[in-house]
C-alpha cells in the first residue's frame, strides 16, 4: 500500500507548497467556497481590474449561495469573468445541448445566472465556456483580461483537474509537457465517466464519451489555485496529490508547484480512507 495513503489528517500538506484547510461538512464547503468567490470579486472592483476566475461545476453547491450573496450584498459583477473550466461534448465534437441534464453551461444558467440581480449579473460576453471549434480562444482571452486571477476547481477521482486527463497507459508524455497542455478537445477517461456516472444513478452510458477542457497551462498559470473537495472518495486522491510523485498521472499533484494554492477539504475526506473488505 503506498505510503501516502497513510498521512494522518494533522499532516496533510506538511512539506508542501500547498495550504490545506480542513473544515466540515459539504455545506460548509459550498459556504466557503462562494465566500472567497466574492472576496475575489470584490477584491477585483477594489484594485480597478474587474477579476477573471477559472471555475468548475463540480463542486457544484457554491453558486446558488454566491448568486444571494451578490443580491444581498448589492455586489456589481458585470465585469467579472467566468471562465468554466469544462463541458460535455457529442461524439460529433459539438458542445451536449445546453437543456441536456448533464450540460454545465446548462447549471451555470440556472443556478448562477439567472439566480444573480440582472443589474448585478455578469454581462452575457462574461460567461465564458471552452468552444471545442476554438480552443485557442481561452488563452488569448485570458491574456487580453491581463492574466486569470483565480482558479477555483475541484479534483477528480484519478487526479484531474478540469477535465485534464492523466495519460494512458502507454501514452508518453513528460511532466513539462503535461503542464503545458493547452485547452483542447479530448476523450474521458473511463474512470471519469464512472465516477461522473454516480450522479445519473450509475448508468454510465449516459456520460458522454468526449468533452472540452481548459488547459492544464491555463490553470496553472493563475495567479491563485483555491480548490476544493467534498466527497468521501476523495480522501485518498487527496493524499495522493499532496504526497505522492508529482506527475502527470495525477494532475492535480501540480498545484504542488504553484506558489499560491490551497486545498480546502471536509472533516471526512481528511480522514485516513478506510481500506478493508466489508
Amino acid at each position: 500500500m503506498p505510503e501516502y495513503l497513510c498521512v494522518p489528517p494533522d499532516q496533510l500538506g506538511r512539506g508542501t507548497n500547498v495550504r490545506v484547510r480542513v473544515l466540515g461538512d459539504m455545506a460548509s464547503i459550498a459556504r466557503d467556497l462562494a465566500a472567497v468567490m466574492l472576496d475575489e470579486i470584490v477584491a477585483g472592483r477594489e484594485r480597478g481590474r474587474p477579476a477573471t476566475f477559472i471555475v468548475p461545476v463540480g463542486p457544484v453547491d457554491q453558486y446558488a449561495i454566491l448568486a444571494q450573496m451578490i443580491n444581498e450584498k448589492h455586489i456589481d459583477c458585470r465585469d467579472l469573468m467566468l471562465i468554466n473550466m469544462d463541458e460535455y461534448l457529442t461524439d460529433d465534437g459539438e458542445w451536449i445541448d445546453e437543456n441536456h441534464p448533464l450540460s454545465f453551461r446548462g447549471y451555470m444558467q440556472r443556478l448562477f445566472y439567472d439566480g444573480v440581480n440582472p443589474e448585478l449579473a455578469p454581462r452575457k460576453e462574461n460567461h465564458v465556456f471552452p468552444h471545442p471549434a476554438r480552443c485557442g480562444e481561452i488563452a488569448a482571452l485570458i491574456e487580453k483580461r491581463g492574466g486569470c486571477d483565480v482558479c477555483f476547481g475541484g479534483i477528480g477521482i484519478n487526479g484531474h483537474i478540469a477535465f485534464n486527463e492523466p495519460p494512458e497507459p502507454g501514452e508518453e508524455v513528460s511532466n513539462e509537457m503535461f503542464a503545458r497542455l493547452p485547452t483542447r478537445v479530448l476523450k474521458l477517461t473511463r474512470e471519469t465517466r464512472t465516477i461522473n456516472s454516480v450522479t445519473a444513478g450509475g448508468e454510465i452510458s449516459v456520460i458522454p464519451k468526449n468533452a472540452i477542457t481548459v488547459g492544464m497551462k491555463e490553470c496553472l498559470g493563475s495567479r491563485k489555485l483555491r480548490f476544493y473537495c467534498n466527497r468521501p472518495w476523495q480522501s485518498a486522491v487527496v493524499r495522493r496529490v499532496l504526497h505522492g510523485p508529482v506527475t502527470g498521472s495525477c494532475p492535480a499533484s501540480f498545484l504542488r508547484t504553484h506558489n499560491d494554492a490551497s486545498l480546502t477539504i471536509a472533516d471526512y475526506v481528511a480522514q485516513v480512507p478506510d481500506i478493508r473488505l466489508r
